[in-house]
């Protein structure tokens, strides 16, 4: 199993930058269960903190069905990240799984800062490249490790993970059927 935590870019040195930003300029925005915190196809508005809940990245085919690419919890961050700061509508939605409390920063303030402040840009490239490698990691998982470590490692790091994620949208993001996890949890 990896040591790595589960969103590895939490453990970027320049989260303490945003999450500091996130405390004294943004503002607590209220999502319900269901609800959109920026849809595939739009600019999204704002970079946020999660102080309570859970969100799950989606996407879909073009038949309409929906895959999770990510898992979000309280105490990380939520952004269409960097794109959204340079006005690039974005490729994935991010969608509320509970109720959730975000301390949102509208991406046009980061945008507008982008121009003349030299550290923003700086925790910028390194927030984006912790968040490249911690998908790196991810998309190779997909191809080196099975079904089985691959929800063993999610297990470990997230043992109330079924409280928090229906099974199907776990299952999804680990690539496999809601019937083959259910397997995988009575292998446990």
């Amino acid at each position: 199993m990896s040591n790595k935590k589960f969103n590895s870019y939490i453990e970027c040195q320049a989260v303490e930058y945003w999450k500091k930003l996130c405390q004294k300029e943004g503002t607590p925005i209220h999502f319900n269960r269901g609800d959109y915190f920026f849809r595939e196809g739009e600019v999204a508005k704002y970079f946020g903190f999660i102080q309570s809940g859970t969100l799950k990245y989606t996407a879909n085919d073009i038949e309409g069905t929906e895959y999770i690419l990510g898992l979000e919890f309280a105490g990380g961050f939520v952004a269409d990240f960097p794109f959204s700061f340079h006005g690039i509508k974005a490729r994935t939605s991010v969608i509320a799984t509970s109720p959730c409390e975000i301390l949102c920063v509208p991406t046009h303030t980061i945008q507008e800062r982008l121009t003349t402040d030299n550290e923003l840009t700086a925790v910028v490239l390194e927030s984006t490249e912790a968040v490249f490698d911690t998908v790196y990691d991810r998309y190779k998982d997909l191809y080196i490790k099975s079904p089985q470590i691959r929800y063993n490692d999610l297990i470990s790091q997230h043992p109330d993970l079924f409280s928090l994620f229906s099974l199907r949208d776990i299952a999804s993001f680990l690539k496999i059927t809601p019937t083959h996890l259910s397997r995988l949890r009575r292998n446990i």
